[in-house]
């Protein structure tokens, strides 16, 4: 299947963020045997996230989309997201009883009374719990204030330690993708002494010779060991015997050229 991630926030555009969110879901894909196909950084602005949602629920990809979904005036993703369905936001009466339980807990921990469903604060808490009609929701081991799937495009917080978890259990639990152990899914060799373009003929044959390998070339001029480098691998294909016949032609490849090879890795 294909992945993607899409994570909305005007911090993230200006700067005053780091996206902490492709790494982790890299990671926890690669764990899965799985790679991200794609992401996203979309600004606070209704329109254009329900644009992007929009592309993301015509596609047929699991998609994540982090960040939004809280009840404050630049959290537009509930609302983008219904905008984008075509669907009415409506209480979600499992989501409301868990703000509420979260917001008693916070109140005794306080010392406080629990809180009137009178008080300001409560009504734009319970806000969170207004989602999509049809929306499933996604458990938050944090403080259980849930995110929610729309079909395959699954919506969680901003913040990371909430938002890491849930998209692990997304993965475990809506798609069956669980850890696994670490299997080869791609061998290189860095070499120096060839430029890209000289060897592009070789990439180029390598991938006809073994259809659904991909070659790929990753340059470097400043690599701290290896200098003006390039390395040179093959991934993917129907199992690591395929990708070894690959990988051996590759080396076969360069050796022919006279370039360098410097060493092998094995991811």
């Amino acid at each position: 299947m294909s992945l993607g991630l899409i994570v909305f926030g005007d911090e993230l555009l200006s700067g005053k963020r780091q996206d902490a969110h492709a790494p982790k879901l890299i990671e926890l894909l690669a764990e899965r045997g799985e790679e991200l196909a794609w992401a996203r950084y979309v600004r606070d602005d209704r329109a254009a996230q329900a644009a992007a949602l929009r592309q993301a629920f015509a596609s047929s990809d699991v998609v994540f989309a982090c960040g939004g979904i809280g009840a404050t005036p630049d959290d537009h993703t509930r609302q983008a997201a219904a905008l984008a369905m075509g669907l009415p936001l409506q209480a979600h009466p499992e989501a409301q009883a868990l703000i509420w339980e979260r917001s008693r807990e916070m109140a005794a921990e306080r010392g406080l009374p629990p809180p009137s469903p009178q008080d300001p604060d409560m009504q734009r808490r319970l806000e969170m719990g207004v989602l999509p009609a049809g929306a499933r929701l996604i458990p938050n081991p944090y403080n259980r204030i849930a995110g929610f799937s729309l079909g395959r495009v699954h919506f969680v917080p901003g913040f990371p330690v909430m938002a890491h978890p849930m998209m692990a259990w997304v993965l475990d639990h809506e798609h069956g993708l669980r850890p696994r152990p670490a299997e080869v899914r791609e061998r290189s060799v860095v070499i120096q002494g060839a430029y890209e373009a000289q060897l592009t003929p070789l990439m180029e044959g390598i991938e006809v010779e073994f259809p659904g390998i991909k070659v790929f070339s990753l340059p470097s001029v400043d690599h701290p060991t290896w200098g003006r480098c390039i390395e040179l691998g093959v991934k993917a294909g129907s199992g690591d015997s395929q990708r070894q016949d690959a990988f051996s032609s590759l080396k076969r490849g360069v050796h022919a050229f006279g370039a360098i090879i410097c060493t092998e890795m094995v991811r």
